[in-house]
This record gives structure tokens, sequence and C-alpha cells, in this order.
């Protein structure tokens, strides 16, 4: 029910944390994967060697800058150059923290740019041609803060509510594109709390520094707060769900938005 043989999936930001996982998980389903990250990215050739390594036929890297839209077109070009994304992943994304008085312009705007405006370029040249297709699966990388809010956090909060709602536009516009044996076309949200990625990995340190070195014990404190579970998700069982909602089968889940995050948004 989960194999995308035949299949290009794009996932921008693939070189590392949330969205390779996500590429680990369609590659190991049979997926040919477009990996994204920023032209130069160090890890570029590890990631491609990763994804063949754990079933992708082929994989290709594309660097491209997320906050320029020329860029994107470029990238969404030479993608479709290559055959085309019958899945598009936007898990590409940054973070700032900081009061709203005090969060610098440039701030608000790398972020909008980078977590939000980039999904609508990628997605409206992507989606026209799923439905040509008959088949086209849009799996944004949300957040809890596309549900909830949180202190310090107003771009990433902007970003993420924005995020979620032209998903859902996307969704209905594109809802009765394709069929059911084509296998349609959709648009979904992931919305992850805590995720054990390198992003976090400063914040479970100190905290686990405060507990004598036991990183369990700093990671279920930092969590405390916000996540009733406090448990940290691992990023391939963001993988799981996002190859889920991939697959054929998923064909009447379209325009919804699925925390994985502990209970988080359930309080």
């Amino acid at each position: 029910m989960t194999d995308l043989s035949g299949k290009t999936a794009l996932v921008t930001g693939s070189a590392q944390g949330i969205g390779h996982a996500v590429a680990l998980s369609l590659a190991s389903a049979g997926a040919r994967i477009a990996v994204h990250g920023l032209p130069g990215e160090p890890k570029a050739d590890a990631a491609v060697a990763t994804l063949i390594a754990a079933g992708a036929p082929e994989a290709r890297f594309f660097g491209a800058d997320m906050a320029d839209p020329e860029a994107i077109g470029a990238l969404m070009h030479d993608v479709a150059q290559w055959g085309g994304a019958d899945i598009l992943v936007n898990s590409a994304g940054i973070q700032f923290t900081a009061p709203l008085q005090e969060m610098p312009p440039e701030k608000w705007q790398a972020i909008i740019a980078i977590n939000l405006s980039a999904a609508f370029y990628t997605m409206r040249v992507a989606m026209p041609e799923m439905a040509r297709r008959g088949y086209g699966r849009v799996i944004n990388i949300a957040s809890v803060h596309g549900l909830v809010a949180s202190r310090e956090k107003a771009p990433y909060v902007a970003a993420k509510f924005g995020l979620v709602g032209l998903t859902k536009v996307a969704a209905l516009e594109y809802a009765n594109a394709g069929s059911r044996a084509s296998g349609g076309i959709t648009a979904n949200c992931i919305a992850p709390g805590w995720v054990e990625t390198d992003l976090i990995a400063p914040q479970i340190d100190a905290r686990a520094a405060a507990h004598g070195g036991n990183r369990e014990a700093g990671a279920a404190a930092l969590l405390a707060e916000k996540q009733p579970s406090q448990r940290l998700s691992d990023p391939g069982e963001i993988g799981a769900l996002a190859l889920w909602l991939a697959a054929p089968i998923a064909h009447n889940i379209t325009g919804t938005t699925i925390p994985v995050d502990g209970g988080w948004t359930a309080q």
C-alpha cells in the first residue's frame, strides 16, 4: 500500500534533519528523490548516497536558496527536467527566537520567506502538473506552532499558521483532480512537536547538565512545559507518517494537519 515505485519526490531541506528522514522513508518505498539544500551543501553527497542505499532508484542533489523566488523557480524547472515531482515535501525551515519588540525585521523577512513563501512558490508550479498526471502529494512540514502559539516566536508562528492555511486552500482547489484509480491530488501538513534533531541538541545538553549528565532526564525537563508525553519524537517517525500520506491509499486524506506532539495540542 505504500509502494512508490515510479514516483519522484522533491523534499526541500533533505540533506539533514526531518527532511532527510522523510526522504529516507520515501526512498525505502522506491521513490526517486530530488534532494535539496543550499548550494554547496557539504552533506549533499552523503545524503544522496544514503538515499540510494535505502532503496531510491535514483537520487540527485539540487541546490537552491529558498528565500529567493527566482532560485526556487530555477529549482522547480530543473526538477521538472529530471522528471517532475509527483510528491512535494516542503521541509526547509529556519528559526530565531526573540520578544516581538526585539525581533530583527530581517529575521522576520527570512523566516516568512523560507518557512511560508517558499511553499507557495513550489506548490504553484508543482500542483498543476500533478493534476495533469492525476496523481500528486503535497506534504508540508508545519509545526505545533501552526496550531498554537508560543512566546518569542512571532515570525515562526505566523509562518506556520500561514502554511496550514495555504495547505487547506490548495487541498480544496485540487480536491477533485484525478481519481481514486489514478490516486488524486492531496495536500496535507504534518505538525511535529519536539523532535530530536541537531536544532534542539544544545537545549537538551544544557538541561542534561542540570541533571547530572542524564540526557533522557534533560530531554524530559525540556519537554515538561509543553509536551505531556515528555518523549521526543524521532525524525524517522515523521518520515513514516509522510510515507503514508504520500501513498496511493491516502487519496482521500486532504486538507488535514496531523500533530505528532505527545499531546501538546490536546491541552
